[in-house]
């Protein structure tokens, strides 16, 4: 018998009906968690006045932007991470951190069940559950939108049953999710991915058809941490904050794409993540000057694999850890400054500069001041090419 509950809160429609849902269903008290990590919109002390309101008998607040930040975004930003080489992992990130927080208040309150509100269509219900279970795999975990049948209009049939203090006229046509790394838009017309994206959906990043001048930022980075803007030295959690503000100002970071979710089916995703594709274009810009070619290659698949394990809700993997190790190796030396240019939509990089640089100007010119042995390039040459000359010689005595 669940005696108390620990909910992950949103404030919509849905978690706030699950918690006199869970309620009714268990008899369980229910403690909702609120977790900020940089979402803006509505204001989260008002969030925890709502679910007090819908029968919580305690209602968190956490601000975990800085958290959210340094130990989930960063790591993303060193590894390159790209679902599908598009998606920079926006939803997917938070999660890990949510369990973190929920598993942590289940402790402290004495809960000995956590609840979401994800569908049985999502991947998120993969990444809370595998999540709580990686942390404390003796909670229980409850799943009412995809368990127990609570359908949208029940959910609204039950708030207006109960009075709840949730106002649908005010509810998005589209289904969305933001943090501090972008910005999630699906549902909707949005379904038939012929439909294209309309103007309206977006609030992250302006139009980028509509002319601007441009505006040019110097980024800093330290073993692929960026430190400064502009020569400011920011936090994290600032840094990204002021790119949001700057490069989604100029339309940066807008992704529409036909995703492969982990159940196995296809949904076309809408994305807007100014700070967040500004950060890996020049981070891998700077790799790009300072960074081993053997060790960048095996980067480039270390950086599929990981983006794979987060969105498939295995943060807390023990591959994950121990690609983390690599990843943190592999930008020791990522340190310097990018000069990126954000206009009409694109973040492009004009210029980069390290004390850490492999670049060697004698070796690249070619003019006068070349200090390349051209010579010794013909054996090398030579020597290269030896086995596909020995197998092509294979070939073509087996065809005579």
């Amino acid at each position: 018998m669940t005696k108390r509950v620990v909910l992950a809160y949103s404030g919509g429609l849905d978690t706030s009906v699950a918690i006199g849902w869970i309620a009714d269903a268990t008899g369980a008290e229910v403690v909702a968690v609120a977790v900020d990590v940089g979402q803006g919109g509505e204001d989260l002390e008002v969030v925890r006045h709502r679910a007090l309101a819908c029968g919580a008998i305690k209602a968190v607040v956490v601000d975990a932007r800085d958290e959210f930040a340094d130990d989930y975004c960063l790591p993303a930003l060193r590894a390159g991470a790209l679902y599908m080489d598009r998606y920079p992992l926006l939803s997917s990130l938070s999660r890990p951190l949510i369990v973190r927080h929920l598993v942590a208040a289940a402790d402290a309150y004495g809960a000995d069940a956590v609840a979401h509100g994800c569908t049985g269509k999502g991947n998120d219900q993969v990444r809370f559950e595998v999540g709580v279970g990686a942390l404390a795999p003796g909670l229980r975990v409850l799943a009412p939108v995809r368990d127990a049948g609570m359908s949208r209009d029940k959910a609204i049939a039950f708030a207006e049953e109960n009075g709840l203090p949730i106002d649908q006229s005010k509810r998005s046509p589209y289904s969305i999710d933001q943090n501090l790394w972008g910005r999630a838009i699906e549902t909707g017309f949005l379904e038939d991915p012929w439909n294209p994206p309309v103007e309206d959906i977006f609030a992250y990043t302006a139009d980028p058809g509509v002319p601007h001048d441009p505006d040019e930022v110097v980024i800093a980075f330290e073993a692929g941490r960026p430190v400064a803007l502009d020569g400011e030295i920011l936090t994290m959690r600032e840094l990204v904050a002021t790119l949001n503000e700057r490069a989604g100002a100029q339309g940066v970071g807008r992704i529409d794409m036909v995703e492969d979710r982990l159940v196995g089916i296809k949904s076309r995703e809408v994305y807007e993540a100014p700070a967040a594709m500004t950060l890996l274009t020049a981070r891998e810009e700077l790799a790009a000057l300072t960074v081993d070619r053997d060790l960048a290659r095996f980067a480039r698949t270390v950086s599929q694999r990981w983006a794979e394990l987060i969105y498939d809700g295995l943060w807390f993997s023990p591959l994950r850890e121990a690609l983390d190790a690599f990843v943190v190796t592999a930008n020791a030396h990522v340190t310097g400054e990018v000069r990126v240019v954000l206009h009409g939509g694109r973040a492009v990089v004009t210029g980069r500069r390290s004390d850490q640089s492999l670049y060697d100007y004698g070796l690249a010119t070619y003019d006068s001041d070349d200090t390349f042995d051209q010579s010794l390039a013909r054996g090398f040459v030579e020597l290269w090419g030896l086995p596909t000359k020995i197998a092509a010689r294979r070939a073509a005595r087996s065809s005579a």
